[in-house]
């Protein structure tokens, strides 16, 4: 690779790129004086050229030639901004696919010998897997502003959609011939292609695809994508037509008129400045014209008047949506004219943002000679009820169960779950002076459900209980002397770290490009802050093993101590979890264990005393100065001992915790039950 510009790479990524341990790279440094120079950064942090790292490793025959394209994203991040990037990953798309490029003038010199060098790449290990990977290091690094639709949940969405087309017109769109997909919000296309296999597996034998975005770059990626997919899967059937444009469809559509089979949309969320005031009177707007704080209504009503008669819409939308009450007169609108014919409540965690339980919205354009409306009933299908999240373990959306569950409740088939956590609701119960769609409103747990949860939840409060007990006794039982006694010399954590009895590293803020939110993938490294200890201590973002936010991350490691550095939130504890990274105001502690016992320091750490002493004013958010925190300076033996005892005193802590939640949980389930007279009767 020779390009005008040197690339930085970190000590991190020179390790992946390698496929070897940071501390291998470390070795090497280390040990070899041919090794490169530093171009930028510390020498803790240091940064070194690309070319000169990929020569070294090739000369030392260290080069790992299994990661080639490993060796690409870095050029590639290096381009510049987020559009430079993104463009020269368009760019690749397109020529892999055997389009002209017509933007060769305007890429410079050396982003062409990288765009060229990539296209040699995918000739030679499939242009498709070669695209699809710096698209997805791309979208990696932009998570926080491109927000895109999981494959999954995208599947599940072109199914929904060619089934509700289907719906009582008959036949789906795809078994009679062409089927015209569109996207008015497409981003990098996950829906467009999502839709397409959905039809090519219903049978239809030419397909339309019709995207666009606001965002020029987004689109020119779903474009490359889409032509990428037509050159290298689809060769035995033709597209009739792609069509993917730089626009902005609530304000200026740029396939208005085109009647269309499906339309699947991820729209932007919560926008206010999204044409309200010139799209007032705009021949949209059938149900009614959207307030301004409804712009997700004003994207419903856009997709159904792309609907050709029998075709069908399928939206992913936040849960307020169904509730707001500047809403209510166009979902009553919705509900009167039988357009919107199912609300599916999905998990938290299945698409962004991973807090809330986001919506599908299913809705049809009725076929000619159809009544209207053509239905009186609402489905309303409650997934996040039928697959809650337990907050004591890492939850991932179980992708198969939730399709499954969605379809048999769609299918209406006798499924006992589909019966439970699904209901065709009455339209007329719904025209209330709310129209709330939410589905936990209406779906109210049968007692063949309730029954075994509740059976479950007693069979575990009762063991709860007596391990409280258990515990109890134990930490009873203690033999706390009652006179005062003589008071150990005590140390601190700054004068612990200078012996070398511990370490002491302070967690830094990554890029906010490198954090991922929601539940981390299977090698995914958490990231735990402050404002997760104050919710509910569950890290809420990621960051992706092997960057370069993760080598220069504060890592608690299994058996090191954390300790919060703000008075707020104050603790310590002994990390048995995952390796975690850690973000501001915490701290990882890791002890000699021949010198100290790391429950015996946690425990003592956390002492409110101690807090209080090391704080740095009397407020509660003010800051906790670690290095000030004491420690009594007694014999490893003793340590040990009151290690123990610590150690103990956590696990009854936690049981309590455990029993408040549940017992409020049952206190709530039993409520409901006893309210619906379900107390059987006395012989």
């Amino acid at each position: 690779m020779s390009t005008s510009r040197a690339v930085p790479v970190t000590l991190a990524e020179i390790a992946r790129l390698a496929g070897v341990g940071r501390a291998a790279v470390s070795n090497w440094r280390r040990r070899h004086p041919s090794f490169p120079e530093r171009i930028a950064g510390t020498d803790a942090n240091p940064q070194f050229s690309l070319t000169d790292i990929e020569g070294w490793l090739r000369d030392n025959k260290k080069l790992n030639k299994s990661a080639e394209r490993e060796w690409l994203w870095p050029g590639f991040e290096a381009l510049g901004g987020r559009d430079e990037t993104g463009a020269a990953i368009a760019e690749v798309g397109r020529l892999l696919s055997g389009r002209v490029s017509d933007e060769g003038e305007e890429i410079r010199p050396d982003t062409r010998e990288l765009i060229e060098r990539a296209v040699d790449l995918g000739q030679r290990e499939g242009g498709t897997e070669t695209f699809a990977f710096l698209l997805r290091r791309w979208l990696d690094v932009h998570v926080r502003q491109i927000a895109t639709t999981p494959a999954p949940l995208a599947s599940l969405m072109a199914q929904l959609a060619l089934r509700a087309a289907g719906g009582a017109a008959g036949d789906s769109p795809g078994s009679s011939g062409g089927t015209t997909v569109m996207d008015p919000a497409c981003g990098p296309g996950h829906l467009l292609l999502a839709g397409a296999e959905a039809a090519r597996a219903s049978g239809a034998e030419a397909l339309t695809l019709l995207g666009s975005d606001r965002d020029a770059v987004l689109a020119s990626l779903a474009d490359s994508r889409i032509a990428l997919a037509e050159s290298e899967g689809h060769r035995e059937k033709e597209w009739a037509q792609v069509a993917v444009r730089a626009a902005d469809s609530l304000r200026d559509d740029p396939f208005s008129g085109t009647p269309t089979d499906i339309v699947l949309c991820n729209p932007p969320f919560n926008e206010r400045d999204w044409g309200y005031e010139e799209l007032a009177t705009d021949a949209r707007w059938s149900h009614g014209l959207p307030p301004r704080t409804e712009p997700e209504l004003a994207w419903v009503q856009h997709c159904l008047a792309q609907l050709r008669p029998g075709g069908a819409a399928v939206l992913v939308l936040p849960p307020a949506v169904a509730a707001r009450k500047a809403g209510r007169r166009i979902r009553g609108s919705l509900l009167r004219t039988g357009q919107l014919r199912a609300v599916v409540a999905l998990p938290p965690g299945c698409a962004a943002p991973h807090s809330v339980s986001l919506h599908l919205w299913v809705l049809r354009m009725p076929a000619h000679g159809e009544g209207t409306p053509v239905s009186d009933r609402l489905l309303v299908a409650d997934a996040a009820s039928r697959f809650p999240r337990d907050p004591e373990e890492k939850w991932t959306p179980d992708w198969a169960a939730i399709s499954a569950f969605v379809r048999e409740a769609v299918e209406e088939t006798d499924s006992p779950q589909a019966a439970t956590y699904a209901r065709q609701v009455p339209v007329i119960e719904l025209l209330n002076d709310e129209v709330d769609l939410t589905p936990g409103r209406h779906i109210a747990p049968s007692p063949a459900d309730t029954a075994p949860r509740l059976t479950e939840s007693w069979r575990e409060f009762t063991g709860l209980t007596a391990n409280v007990n258990k515990s109890a006794r134990l930490l009873a039982a203690l033999d706390l002397a009652t006179a005062a006694a003589d008071t150990p010399t005590a140390t601190t954590v700054g004068e612990l770290a200078r012996a070398g009895a511990l370490t002491l590293r302070g967690g830094q803020q990554p890029p906010e490009e490198s954090i991922h939110a929601g539940p981390p993938s299977d090698d995914g490294i958490p990231l735990l802050t402050v404002p997760d200890l104050l919710v509910d201590g569950e890290p809420r973002s990621w960051l992706a093993p092997g960057t370069a936010a993760v080598g220069e991350a504060v890592i608690a490691e299994p058996g090191d101590i954390v300790v919060v550095g703000v008075a707020r939130a104050f603790s310590a504890w002994v990390h048995e979890g995952p390796p975690t990274a850690l973000g501001p105001q915490l701290h990882a502690v890791r002890v000699q264990p021949e010198q100290l016992d790391a429950w015996f320091l946690a425990g003592s750490l956390r002492a409110p005393a101690n807090a209080r002493q090391a704080g740095t004013h009397t407020t509660n958010s003010s800051r906790i100065d670690v290095r000030r925190l004491q420690i009594r300076q007694v014999p490893l033996g003793e340590q040990r001992r009151y290690g123990e005892a610590f150690r103990e005193l956590t696990a009854f802590e936690r049981l309590l915790r455990r029993a408040a939640d549940l017992g409020t949980s049952l206190v709530r389930d039993l409520g409901d039950e006893l309210a619906a007279g379900r107390l059987a009767h006395q012989a």
